[in-house]
């Protein structure tokens, strides 16, 4: 993939240096995306922390990169980065983040949905708690498209990751978050493309111990069109949970249907000798051993996580 603008900008000597880093990722945003850079921007104006703003254009079919273009001299902190072709919300995440200088990253959307102007109140929160790696604003209320198909597939999918986990997560895909630079770098090439990459850097912190704080924050209706498609997003989100437990906890989700095999395949045994003495019944063999392997890969896998964790 070809990038343009890829120059880091000269820090002026009156200037502080870049300490926050926000991330904004632009799809056929032309109606609002001045209003949203102009929003984030006040806000870090005000708050006396060095910042960056990096906009990235991913290969808008309108107009987005174009107002971008014409307001880049008002916003001095405004990088504009356009991307040839589209790679979604988590690659211009990933590539944002790996370019950032700021020692505080921020992700956030383009389309007036989040409260960006309480970016600065985030990062405060993380600079203070030297214990906290993430602040998480977490929505107190859905606005999004198929509202009555995402309140209870999220729900289930965010309650699936706490199971896996061991952890309460309010929001496990809350677009608006703040986390360190330094902290997040080894889990940025495991972010995928699209839309689940927050839930991947959520589970990626929280998996390895991490603390996340989370923020009740307002949610308001996006502006624009809404690039989420319910069966094929819902359908990723739970692959991309399961996913990244099983990279970094595979006991988690092999061993549960492993021992429910094993138990089931065993009282199985038990209740046909009883019936009849020395029979084995080849669906009760196809339990057990299936129970076995299942442990088995289960074991090596885990036993692969650990060696890669000592390497």
């Amino acid at each position: 993939m070809s990038h343009a603008d890829t120059e880091q900008p000269r820090e002026r000597a009156d200037e502080p240096p870049v300490r926050v880093t926000i991330v904004l990722p632009c799809f056929n945003e032309e109606d609002h995306v001045v209003d949203e850079v102009k929003r984030i921007c006040s806000a870090m104006d005000t708050s006396g922390y060095g910042y960056e703003l990096i906009a990235v254009d991913d290969a808008s079919a309108d107009g987005t990169l174009d107002r971008l273009r014409e307001v880049e001299h008002l916003f001095p902190h405004m990088r504009v980065v356009a991307f040839g072709h589209n790679g979604g919300a988590g690659t211009v995440r990933r590539i944002g983040s790996q370019r950032a200088r700021g020692e505080f990253v921020v992700w956030t959307d383009a389309d007036m949905s989040y409260p960006n102007e309480r970016i600065p109140e985030l990062v405060a929160m993380l600079e203070a708690d030297p214990e906290i790696d993430q602040v998480v604003g977490a929505r107190t209320q859905e606005m999004g498209t198929h509202k009555a198909l995402r309140v209870p597939a999220k729900w289930v999918i965010r309650k699936i990751a706490e199971r896996l986990t061991n952890t309460p997560i309010p929001d496990l895909n809350s677009g608006l978050r703040v986390f360190r630079r330094d902290v997040a770098r080894p889990y940025l090439r495991l972010l995928p493309p699209g839309f689940s990459c927050v839930t991947t850097i959520t589970l990626a912190f929280l998996s390895n111990q991490h603390q996340l704080r989370y923020v009740p924050i307002e949610y308001a209706k996006r502006a624009g069109t809404s690039k989420f498609h319910f069966v094929s997003d819902a359908y990723r989100y739970i692959l991309q949970v399961l996913r990244m437990v099983m990279y970094f906890n595979p006991l988690k989700v092999l061993m549960p249907p492993a021992l429910w095999l094993l138990g089931i395949g065993a009282a199985k045994l038990v209740f046909d000798q009883v019936r009849n003495l020395f029979y084995l019944p080849s669906n009760t063999v196809f339990i057990l051993m299936t129970g076995l392997l299942l442990t088995a890969i289960a074991l090596l896998a885990d036993l692969i996580v650990r060696s890669r964790e000592h390497s």
